[in-house]
């Protein structure tokens, strides 16, 4: 079967060589639920309405049962091999090390990415409020505040996630809440709308439902870093089965239920809906005073506490990735249970396409926005395919290990595949996400030959 030559140090190992405990299950629940509710839920949904109108519920809900199970495919390998590489780890147990290193290291150049990113979009909000002050440098401040923050024990990761999390499943919640009482027409100040902004559920038809599906699943992404810090809890198979269970139905009740609201209580052809983003449109169509302003506060928090996890998540990639021999070892180098090179390295690297969309904003930065388009989608091909091949080798080995379980296997992992197949054909036919699609192909296709070509060596030495 296909193994890496030199294995990950096992989570329950704890010595001074291995990583800190210091995530605890409160810290692992708001993790998940921190992944689910992005800056990807409060401003990039606004593109999916302005496409699909009403039907963009449709839209969240099909591309919200595809995350529904490749969750419960990732926690069923991660709660039966906790691991800090996550799916990186158990597409190298399941298919070979080359996978294991394309898988790891794309995952790793997306959050990297991701990182400077949200820098830029939080910098963004703080200008808009401080007229006159350098973008650069609150995006400098929010990169030392970060670094620092996990340069530190991994319980300042946990607390920074679980306060921006409760901050921001609070806000949502509210906002549901608030919006189911002005539906109904008993929220003072406001008459029910009815079905009025709801006639014209396809107004840009099928292909307007295509663009918002396709806005929809790159919204979702950040649900993966929950596996990859369940490794640093002190029982990592019951953490990581609890916080992929519950994560299921707030996926439902954040994301579709949220959609459902703004599209009954705006009309989805409003400009504000992409200019300020659905939630503080919506608000402000209430006439709720303040309201608005305060949910930019949370937009903030999003993009910041995105930022803090993907600092997080790419350390810890890079980590394991060396750690199994599938990359240079100085980045394995632990203090204190952190790995901090690593941590140095992501944000290093997260800073450098900062600059890069200030020196190079036409052709550089695109060119690696394009790159990274995809690659969701490339790690959930190999987490489906992955949970193929071990769940039958962890029934003959271990079945003790099946302690979260796919649902209907193998036929829902097969449907799973079959809906990534379907959307990387729907990429390719539009035009804004075709150059995404092959940007993304050309990089994964040469980390695959790259690892390939690594194993090969290392076979023969």
């Amino acid at each position: 079967m296909p193994s890496s030559t030199q294995t990950e140090t096992p989570p329950q190992q704890r010595d001074g060589t291995s990583l800190s405990p210091g995530l605890k299950q409160r810290h692992l629940s708001m993790i998940a639920l921190g992944g689910v509710i992005g800056a990807g839920l409060f401003v990039g949904s606004g593109a999916g309405i302005a496409a699909a109108g009403p039907s963009v519920v449709i839209a969240y809900a099909v591309s919200g049962l595809l995350v529904m199970l490749v969750m419960r495919m990732l926690g069923e390998m991660s709660a039966a091999h906790p691991s800090s590489g996550s799916f990186s780890a158990h597409a190298e147990r399941a298919i070979g090390p080359w996978a294991g290193f394309a898988a790891g290291w794309s995952f790793w150049v997306l959050l990297c990415t991701a990182v400077g990113l949200e820098g830029i979009g939080a910098a963004k909000i703080v200008q808009g409020w401080l007229p006159g002050t350098p973008q650069w440098a609150w995006v400098a401040l929010f990169m030392v505040v970060f670094c620092g923050a996990n340069l530190a024990a991994v319980k300042n990761f946990g607390e920074f996630e679980f306060w921006f999390a409760a901050l921001k499943v609070g806000a949502i919640s509210l906002f549901l809440v608030l919006g189911v009482l002005a539906i109904a027409g008993v929220l003072p100040g406001t008459d029910a709308p009815g079905t009025a902004n709801l006639g014209d559920f396809l107004p840009h038809g099928s292909e307007g439902l295509v663009i918002g599906l396709l806005a929809s699943v790159f919204a979702y992404g950040g649900l993966e870093t929950v596996t990859i810090a369940a490794a640093e809890s002190p029982d990592p198979v019951r953490g990581v089965a609890s916080a992929v269970r519950t994560a299921m139905w707030r996926i439902a009740l954040f994301y579709i239920g949220s959609m459902a609201v703004v599209v009954t209580l705006v009309p989805w052809d409003s400009k504000e809906v992409v200019e300020k983003g659905p939630y503080v449109a919506t608000l402000d169509h209430l006439g709720i005073p303040g309201a608005g302003r305060l949910m930019n506060v949370v937009v903030l928090v999003a993009l910041l506490s995105a930022m803090n996890a993907n600092i997080y998540g790419s350390s810890r990639i890079a980590y394991s990735l060396v750690q199994r021999g599938l990359g240079p070892k100085a980045l394995a180098r632990l203090s204190g249970g952190v790995p901090r090179i690593a941590v140095l390295t992501s944000c290093f690297f997260g800073f450098v396409c900062v600059l890069l969309s200030y020196w190079r904003p036409d052709d550089v930065f695109p060119w690696l926005l394009n790159m990274i388009g995809a690659v969701i989608l490339v790690v959930w091909i190999f987490i489906a395919v992955s949970q193929l091949l071990l769940r039958r080798r962890i029934e003959r080995e271990a079945p003790g290990k099946l302690v979260v379980r796919m649902w209907a296997f193998p036929w829902l992992t097969w449907l799973a595949l079959a809906g990534m197949a379907a959307i990387l054909v729907l990429m390719a036919r539009e035009h804004d996400t075709r150059l995404q699609l092959y940007s993304t192909g050309a990089m994964t296709l040469s980390l695959a030959a790259a690892g390939y070509v690594r194993q090969r060596l290392r076979a023969r030495s």
